[in-house]
């Protein structure tokens, strides 16, 4: 029995962090400070992903079809694979297309007194002709968290999850996060048969660690069985801990390979629970895919290293 646990946070306040994501590591400390040491132990959090609260259509990989009104407010049930990554996909492929599907990249900024932070709501101009001259879009916080080898860890309660602070200034009132809905999700009974004897993509959801300076931690390779034609975009980020600040090099997430291994289906499952170094704070979070569908169609430009 293979447990996750799906929980969507609404963003109560501005927050100073990460642009398109609440990483894991900011997660898994505001959890610790309110689990036992055993479970502090166990515990492993996936990074956050911003969801906005909007009108959508279930794409088609997924087990329901057609439209869904609003989305990013809850969370759907999850029966096939593909179903764990509606809101965790960064082309948010479930928006309708007469959403603003650019100016849902990234949240708002609010500036405090030159400090930049993002904001839990932004506003649209509507035409003069309708009833209203603005709507708003509410910002949401989805992420998930599993206990390793330690069934006994999940569920989190709700009084556990609700009332998080994440990111900077959080002493000012920054960062906080209300619990919105959370489920649990058994990986062993999904529907894995979209990605069973058929050619594969593989598509990075979080970094992946190749250094890192954290004390004992293990460098990495590129996976053998990720199909790499050409180079992979990296990046530098940090990962705090307390007073210290670790440099980690990482293959930056949203690129696209080809799948070379041979379990399609253990590979999806590894991938939710996520491989390599600092799988615990979020990092080597990855999906599969049927090869070239599901591409957003002016970004489809193959494998090798490309974005989706």
């Amino acid at each position: 029995m293979t447990q996750v646990q799906q929980v969507l946070f609404e963003l109560e306040s501005d927050y100073q962090g990460h642009a398109y994501h609440v990483t894991g590591n900011a997660l898994f400390n505001a959890l610790a400070r309110r689990v036992d040491a055993r479970a502090r132990k166990q515990l492993q959090v996936s990074h956050g992903v911003f969801v906005p609260s909007e009108y959508g259509e279930y794409p088609s990989a997924h087990s329901e079809v057609g439209y869904a009104g609003v989305l990013g407010k809850s969370l759907p049930a999850v029966e096939n694979y593909a179903d764990l990554f509606l809101y965790r996909d960064a082309a948010q492929r479930w928006l309708l297309d007469s959403r603003p599907r650019d100016a849902h990249n990234v949240p708002d900024i609010q500036s405090h007194g030159g400090r930049l932070a993002f904001a839990p709501r932004c506003w649209f101009g509507r035409p003069e002709n309708v009833r209203n001259s603005k709507r708003s879009v509410q910002w949401f916080v989805q992420c998930y968290v599993h206990g390793g080898h330690d069934d006994d860890v999940l569920p989190l309660d709700d009084d556990v999850l609700d009332g998080l602070r994440v990111g900077a200034a959080r002493n000012y009132g920054l960062g906080e996060l209300s619990l919105k809905d959370t489920q649990l999700v058994e990986l062993d009974e999904l529907d894995y048969s979209r990605v069973e004897d058929t050619a594969l993509n593989l598509e990075l959801v979080s970094p992946f660690v190749l250094e890192s300076e954290y004390p004992g931690a293990d460098g990495q390779d590129v996976p053998w069985w990720w199909g790499v034609d050409g180079e992979l975009r990296r990046r530098e980020t940090r990962l705090v801990n307390g007073e210290e600040v670790h440099v980690l090099e990482t293959v930056d997430h949203g690129q696209v390979v080809d799948f070379a291994g041979t379990d399609a289906v253990r590979t999806a499952k590894n991938g939710v629970l996520r491989v390599g170094t600092h799988a615990k704070y979020g990092f080597g979070e990855f999906r599969l895919r049927p090869a070239k569908r599901d591409r957003v169609p002016e970004r489809a430009v193959g494998v090798g290293g490309a974005t989706s």
